[in-house]
């Protein structure tokens, strides 16, 4: 029996080694093919009108109360009295292969979310509202392949996000500035808003900032048609601040191909010039700081229910060749770091204390300006 077992685990490390080794050298084509869908796509009928004039189309919006996932905050942080409303749209957190959309409800899927929520748009939560919708996302393969269905389901997924984003905009007060903010998949989206709903509107004048955070912005072909700045002051309001994190030696293959394989807003193609890559420890555009001026990390707990601030842990640098975020040193955040050296995960835990204290800054600029 003892035989037995010592051979089972021998095959169990070699099996564990092989594995290991096909990342190192086939990373790429084996998260390809574990994500993109081999299903037909479905085509999806727009929601009814006024589907989200309820709460059940809501993760999170003001008066779903403590259970509300955005409203958490780690121990020390009180809860914030800034003015702002937060539109905020949740990351990919459907993995699966079975469709190219995700099922509204599908368990998995809105747990993965709730957990993005709280520890992403709770950074957001020193303001006085916060809303997120639930929406039929792009299954995650949907950035990992050239196929049409790609960006078809990213296209039916915006349509939710768009009616989403209308009823949020009927709901908010006139004088009420607003904050709009999206991870991953929901800032390529967030991207789209601003051109279709914001940019050359009279809505423009109440954005206190724009963060989608985690998709590359070309300079040249994305920022122009968002109709906002990029955020090149920490006491700029109406600007635009996004980035994506590698640690280093970074491998950032992946990422740039699919920010590649999409036009730019303008309609064109990309060039290879640095995407926009704003700094959240210094609130500007570009640069470099240390990992003193990092007001605080959050650190998940291995079930992902808490997490703990960890001041001064992370530096930050505007790589001048790609325009990346890069972070040093790996930090031990969590199993959820991407092949490359990717943080993507991270982008907003990172530099949680930071980006909670710009939108407040950033409110009170605005707010100056009005003269409230």
């Amino acid at each position: 029996m003892a035989r037995k077992f010592l051979y089972f685990m021998a095959v169990l490390v070699f099996l564990v080694i092989a594995a290991l080794l096909a990342l190192r050298f086939w990373s790429n084509e084996l998260t390809r093919y574990a994500f993109v869908p081999q299903v037909a796509l479905e085509r999806l009928d727009p929601l009814p009108a006024g589907v989200y004039s309820g709460r059940s189309m809501w993760i999170s919006r003001p008066d779903i109360g403590a259970s509300d996932p955005a409203q958490w905050a780690p121990a020390g942080i009180a809860k914030g009295q800034g003015k702002a409303a937060v539109f905020f749209i949740h990351p990919t957190s459907y993995l699966a292969r079975a469709h190219w959309n995700a099922p509204i409800n599908e368990p998995d899927s809105a747990a993965r979310a709730t957990y993005f929520v709280r520890g992403l748009a709770s950074a957001f939560n020193g303001q006085a509202q916060v809303w997120v919708p639930k929406y039929r996302q792009a299954a995650i393969g949907a950035f990992l392949t050239d196929k049409p269905e790609g960006q078809q389901a990213l296209d039916a997924a915006y349509m939710d996000v768009r009616l989403a984003f209308d009823a949020f905009v009927a709901a908010t007060p006139r004088n009420v500035p607003i904050v709009l903010a999206g991870h991953s998949q929901g800032a390529l989206h967030l991207m789209h808003l601003l051109k279709d709903r914001v940019a050359g509107t009279p809505l423009a004048s109440r954005i206190v900032a724009a963060y989608p955070v985690g998709w590359p912005i070309s300079v040249a072909h994305d920022l122009p048609a968002m109709g906002l700045p990029a955020c090149n002051a920490p006491d700029q309001s109406g600007c635009v601040a996004t980035w994506s994190s590698f640690a280093e030696p970074a491998d950032p293959e992946l990422v740039l191909a699919a920010y590649k394989a999409l036009p730019g807003l303008d309609g064109q193609a990309k060039d290879g010039k640095p995407v926009l890559c704003f700094n959240p420890l210094t609130g500007r555009t570009g640069g470099s700081a240390p990992a003193s001026a990092n007001l605080g990390t959050l650190r998940p707990s291995d079930g992902l229910e808490n997490g703990e601030l960890i001041k001064q842990a992370v530096p930050a640098r505007c790589d001048a060749t790609t325009g990346l975020l890069m972070i040093g040193d790996s930090p031990d955040l969590g199993p959820f770091v991407l092949p490359g050296n990717n943080y993507h995960v991270y982008d907003i835990p990172l530099f949680w204390a930071n980006l909670r204290a710009d939108v407040a800054r950033r409110t009170n600029a605005w707010e100056r300006t009005r003269g409230r």
